[in-house]
């Protein structure tokens, strides 16, 4: 007797379900995806208790024929593809003809659609189709499914909870949004408005509705192409980051996708611009020939394969940093009223219904959340309405510059607090300057510049140095004695686990020698697994920089201070220190005003 027997469909469908439907985020991924293949215009998503008890999407898209709409609920049924060469030309979210079915067989679900004429309501209940009968001639489609998962216990047991369920679909319709900012996105949880975009177009609006005004004054648009990818969007300055790498946003052809090469070069592109541990917000929509990509590896459709990844990579690295060595990146100080900080506390409270409001920090600047201005138009909204301020701004955070010294305001010192913040000023307002920080910028750019480009010349030392090391690290050093020589070191074998240093290069820092040479030696020690001489130099300015750095608390008449500043001024990035915190920030005229309650606001 045979073993072998082919599936039930709804157990088929239900099986499925498993790789379609994770979660109900992935319930109102499908439905949005099917809405906008149906040219809308309009979507609103209604969720009761964040989709557990009811998901509602409702388009004003083309709609279906009664029969269309039957069928649609059938496994591997799509109107997107028909042939096998149009699975290498996808242009669609969707094409798979797997959602409605593996949906509809662990929920309860009520279609009403019509392409204008008479129209038609379709209930399933598990799978199986309950009734089909006429319905009213709007053109669109309302999709509602009921009770998720409430016939596989298993998997409504593993739901997370509601505010995570909900924060979960509030990511993927802000996201959505990002990508069609030509389509009105509408998301309410229990009555309330999380998300209203307005569907004209402007990618910048959709960002402020997204993030808030005060991220969006803080990003910068961005274009980039070479003869397969065309890039258009926008990246945040570096003071504005967060704690995860959900705000680094790649769209492709519209689609959002996730690609672990992408996120690592986005963020590496803003290396020494911000602390290691934080993340940028970049909306990067990249546009490219369908054929050259490869949607068909996942059935959320998410993963993504690229033809000529690496070229695409050297092209997003290189317009990110080409727009921040262009950019003066100085955080401006804002006052904070306590009327704001009650606000953001109160919107933080509020984030059970209101999720998009998640952790971003924006050093310096106060973070507000959505207020009444969010009505403004984004044109309106992302100037500043005080005349002083904005006068300031002009000067100071002026378009893009081709001189690197131009980015770098002129300035004088006029004194030093603390033996650690330098003060300086000019006609624009006041300026604190971090002499650790500037000093450790000065000497990073210094130290990569010389072991990038070493000098053939060295310094013979009248009385060599001996260094003794345990044995397994002395190993690892003798077989590195090639790079060692290559900086310029002279050094030999000299008894047992010891090394002999006679010459040294000339870029060490003068009186700190030996500490250098230790230091050099024990990085050299700590990274050889995957050793890379890229990252060795990169680690070794970054420590030795820091090392050698003038120290908080250390006291420097006004002539250092003054050298110290030209020296920042023609370094490559003058803004912040190789740990991306900021060497530099600013007061204009009119905050001091405003503090001092000089000036009327």
């Amino acid at each position: 007797m045979p073993k072998i027997k082919v599936m039930d469909e709804i157990l088929a469908n239900k099986i499925a379900a498993g790789e379609v439907v994770e979660r109900c985020s992935s319930v109102v991924k499908e439905l949005v995806e099917n809405s906008i293949d149906a040219e809308s215009t309009e979507i609103k998503i209604e969720l009761v208790d964040a989709g557990t008890k009811e998901v509602k999407v409702t388009d004003n898209g083309i709609g279906m024929e009664k029969e269309d709409a039957i069928n649609c609920f059938g496994r591997h049924a799509t109107s997107k593809i028909h042939d096998e060469e149009d699975l290498y030309h996808i242009e669609t979210l969707g094409f798979r003809g797997e959602a409605l079915a593996s949906i509809a067989s662990v929920s309860q679900v009520e279609l009403r659609t019509s392409t204008g004429e008479v129209g038609t309501i379709v209930e399933m209940n598990g799978g199986v189709l309950k009734e089909v009968r006429n319905g009213d001639a709007r053109k669109g489609t309302i999709m509602s499914i009921k009770n998720l998962f409430y016939n596989t216990p298993a998997r409504l047991k593993h739901l997370k909870s509601l505010y995570t369920e909900l924060a979960n679909i509030t990511d993927y319709v802000n996201k959505i949004a990002l990508s069609h900012t030509n389509i009105k996105f509408t998301l309410i949880n229990n009555g309330n408005v999380i998300l209203n975009t307005d569907g004209t177009g402007n990618l910048l609006k959709t960002i402020k509705d997204v993030y808030g005004i005060q991220v969006a004054k803080k990003m910068v648009e961005v274009k980039g192409e070479d003869s397969d990818y065309e890039i258009t969007g926008y990246m945040s300055l570096p003071e504005v980051h967060r704690s995860n790498r959900n705000g680094m946003i790649t769209l492709v052809n519209g689609r959002v996708v996730r690609n672990t090469e992408l996120n690592r070069v986005i963020n590496d592109a803003y290396h020494s611009y911000k602390p290691d541990t934080r993340y940028p917000i970049v909306v990067f929509n990249i546009t490219v020939d369908p054929s050259l990509v490869d949607v068909n590896i996942h059935p959320t459709k998410m993963d993504i394969k690229f033809s000529k990844l690496e070229e695409l990579m050297t092209l997003i690295q290189h317009m990110i940093q080409n727009k921040l060595s262009r950019k003066t990146l100085i955080p401006h100080m804002i006052e904070e009223k306590k009327e704001e900080q009650k606000m953001e506390s109160l919107k933080i409270k509020e984030s059970i219904t209101k999720p998009k409001y998640e952790e971003i920090t924006i050093n310096f600047d106060t973070n507000i959340y959505e207020t009444e201005e969010d009505d403004i138009s984004v044109n309106e909204a992302l100037i500043v309405t005080e005349k002083k301020e904005e006068q300031a701004n002009e000067l100071l955070f002026s378009e893009d510059v081709s001189n690197k010294k131009e980015r770098f305001p002129l300035m004088y010192p006029v004194g030093i607090v603390h033996g650690t913040y330098i003060i300086c000023q000019n006609e624009l307002g006041m300026y604190m300057i971090d002499q650790h920080a500037a000093k450790e910028r000065c000497n990073y750019e210094r130290y990569k510049k010389e072991m990038g480009n070493p000098s053939t010349n060295s310094i013979p030392l009248m009385f060599p140095i001996t260094i003794e090391l345990p044995a397994n690290e002395f190993i690892v050093l003798k077989e590195h004695f090639d790079l060692l020589k290559k900086m310029k070191f002279d050094v030999e074998e000299f008894g047992v686990n010891s090394i002999i240093v006679k010459a040294h290069p000339v870029w060490l820092p003068k009186d700190h020698e030996e500490q250098a040479i230790r230091k050099i030696m024990e990085l050299i020690v700590t990274c050889e697994k995957n050793f890379s001489i890229e990252k060795f130099n990169e680690k070794v300015a970054t420590t030795l920089s820091c090392k050698m750095a003038i120290k908080a608390n250390q006291f420097i008449t006004m002539e250092e201070a003054s050298a110290l500043l030209e020296d920042l001024k023609n370094c490559d990035n003058p803004f912040h220190c190789p740990h991306g915190r900021p060497t530099t920030i600013f007061y204009s005229n009119y905050d001091i005003e405003k503090l001092f309650k000089r000036s009327g606001f």
